[in-house]
């Protein structure tokens, strides 16, 4: 083959996405079908109005994610890179809640979502839409085994130290559980961002404190 028949046969068109710009599309699906499922229902919610919202089609979405309930699993799971390392800069003696501090200020930590006046509306949705719960754990069950290789790292054990496994298992039930506890405190409320904000953030740090007890 020739090189002008080479050159005619390669296909043509827009250049591939780059990696960044894929994790920004699944973000920008996740965020959308969140506000969609909290307006409307996860039964109401549809893979094409997920897509309109983003200005993608329906094949899109499914692309991306294998079914509309885990359209959310990048606003779960994408903070926990960021809470391992939290933990591997535990200092001896520091008090766990006073090292989140500064994330627990950030908007962009997962475990709250796309926007803390909205997380207890989504945490609810997670008690009535099996699909959406098992996303929720799912999440939690992958976070474990990364908060168990930063404890042992900053303790200087094995990674598979019967330890620090159990210090993550009981660090990421804590976190959980305070989650869930302010979505299920909240359920009558309609807090604004920065209530909403003061709220799960003091829940949290609560949770911190407790499970810090134990594994500090």
């Amino acid at each position: 083959m020739t090189a002008a028949r080479e050159q005619t046969s390669r296909p043509t068109g827009r250049p591939p996405l780059t990696e960044e710009r894929k994790a920004e599309i699944r973000l920008e699906i996740a965020r959308a079908a969140v506000d969609l499922f909290v307006t409307q229902g996860v039964a109401a919610t549809t893979g094409e109005q997920i897509g309109a919202a983003v200005g993608v089609s329906a094949r899109t979405v499914w692309r991306y994610f294998p079914s509309k309930e885990s359209c959310v699993r990048p606003l779960f799971s994408a903070g926990i890179d960021l809470i391992a390392d939290c933990l591997r800069r535990w200092r001896p003696g520091q008090r766990l809640e006073e090292l989140f501090d500064r994330e627990l200020a950030d908007d962009e930590l997962a475990l709250v979502g796309p926007d803390r006046a909205t997380v207890g509306a989504l945490v609810r949705l997670t008690r009535t839409e099996p699909g959406l719960r098992a996303i929720w754990l799912q999440t939690y069950d992958e976070a474990e085994p990364a908060f168990a290789r930063a404890l042992a790292e900053r303790a200087g054990l094995p990674a598979d130290d019967l330890r620090p496994t159990i210090q993550a298992a009981t660090f990421n039930a804590a976190l959980r559980a305070a989650v869930e506890h302010y979505a299920w405190h909240t359920v009558d409320t309609d807090p604004d961002r920065e209530t909403a904000q003061a709220e799960l953030t003091a829940t949290l740090r609560v949770a911190l404190g407790v499970v810090a007890e134990g594994i500090a």
